[in-house]
């Protein structure tokens, strides 16, 4: 985006914009170049520090398919791993969890959900499957597309997603939805899971990339404990590939200091407090309980379950199923050699797998990760793996289009 003379607002921005935001520009080289030569010289810090290369991880499906389609990792210094840690919500679907949704399509109740959960493995058949069998299995692109469905017919919406959809999912609760609608939730809560891996024995990661879109909602502030806890920084990102690079710069410049503060790089869209309004709608329907994210752990308090008062919307409640009697024995040997697990742990990459690109792949998905759009494995898949260009100079466009 050219930001023209100045004063102007950039082409395809309304006009009126206040200056700061008509001067946004997030396809900008020179800006780009600095920012991966400021990136360069903060590693270089952070390694004669700690003496070590440095190693950090963001939880969003969406920063992954940034920094893959952008070629991000091909400007990053040879001595920073950026990994990917359990950020997609499809992928840490729990088997138990599928299995529900499976079991109430083959009763004959109508299961909405999004794309990304259907072919999404429980123990044994995927929704997809059972859709094929002529389960009443409909794919919808948002709640509201639930919501017109159950205006007809009752319907269970398998919902899934962190804090951003799970406040959507909250408020169509709250708007006094049609009676046949009800919620199999398998939403997750994000800073928890960070618990985790911040506790996890031989843990690498030295500083946390946060996911902008969650920050919304929860508020940079939400972090603040958890650097003092474990004396890990934590900056707050956005999705454009400037974003990113800003927000790496910040991180390892703390890890370079030894600092461990909460550092808001995506002031644009969140503030300390977060959305107090979303937060209120999000704590007022659902409840925090501990529960397994496939691959990982039981992690305390990272389900979003409906409270009680909203028992006559939950289809766990309504349509009661027992996980464990629709179990089919032990996985697959080819399942059985998936690492998915790991590599939402961010304790091994895709390429570790011995199934990525081969019998695993999206067309043929073994594993969550290669399901959804927004998991590790299908994104490096789509992109043509984790990109490095060995020890040369990194490799930013100019403004003419060409390369350095």
């Amino acid at each position: 985006m050219n930001a023209g003379p100045p004063g102007a607002v950039p082409p395809g921005l309304p006009p009126g914009l206040p200056a700061a935001a008509a001067r946004l520009q997030f396809r900008d080289p020179a800006r780009a170049r600095a920012l991966g030569e400021a990136l360069h010289r903060a590693v270089d810090r952070a390694v004669d520090r700690t003496g070590q290369p440095v190693t950090v991880m963001h939880v969003c499906g969406s920063h992954e398919q940034a920094i893959a389609r952008y070629g991000l990792r091909a400007s990053f210094p040879q001595a920073l791993e950026v990994i990917m840690g359990p950020g997609c919500p499809v992928c840490v679907t729990d088997v138990p969890e599928v299995d529900e949704a499976v079991a109430m399509a083959r009763q004959g109740l109508t299961v909405a959900t999004y794309g990304d959960m259907l072919r999404v493995p429980g123990s044994g058949p995927s929704l997809g499957d059972v859709r094929g069998e002529g389960a009443p299995v409909e794919v919808v692109y948002s709640v509201a597309d639930a919501l017109a469905l159950a205006r007809h017919q009752e319907v269970v919406f398998f919902a899934s997603g962190f804090e951003t959809t799970a406040v959507a999912t909250a408020a169509a609760l709250l708007d006094d939805p049609p009676p046949g609608f009800q919620v199999l939730s398998a939403h997750k809560y994000i800073p928890p899971v960070m618990e985790i891996i911040a506790e996890m024995p031989g843990r690498r990661v030295q500083g946390f990339l946060a996911a902008g879109h969650a920050a919304t909602i929860t508020g940079s502030g939400v972090f603040e404990a958890f650097c003092a806890r474990h004396r890990l920084p934590v900056v707050v990102a956005g999705f454009e590939p400037l974003d990113i690079l800003a927000a790496l710069v910040a991180l390892v410049e703390q890890v370079a200091r030894g600092s461990a503060e909460v550092d808001n790089r995506f002031p644009r869209c969140v503030s300390r407090q977060g959305n107090l309004r979303a937060q209120e709608i999000l704590w007022r329907v659902f409840r925090p309980v501990g529960g397994r994210w496939r691959g990982i752990a039981h992690v305390p308090n990272g389900n979003l379950r409906l409270r009680d008062a909203f028992a006559h919307r939950d289809a766990r409640r309504q349509h009661p199923v027992d996980p464990a009697s629709l179990c089919q024995g032990a996985p697959s040997a080819l399942a059985a050699r998936c690492v998915c697990g790991n590599i939402m742990a961010g304790i091994a990459a895709p390429t570790d797998c011995p199934l990525f690109g081969g019998a695993c792949t999206p067309d043929e998905p073994v594993g969550a990760c290669m399901v959804s759009m927004e998991g590790t494995c299908r994104i490096w898949q789509q992109y043509g793996g984790q990109v490095r260009l060995g020890r040369e100079p990194p490799l930013l466009p100019d403004p003419t289009g060409r390369t350095a």
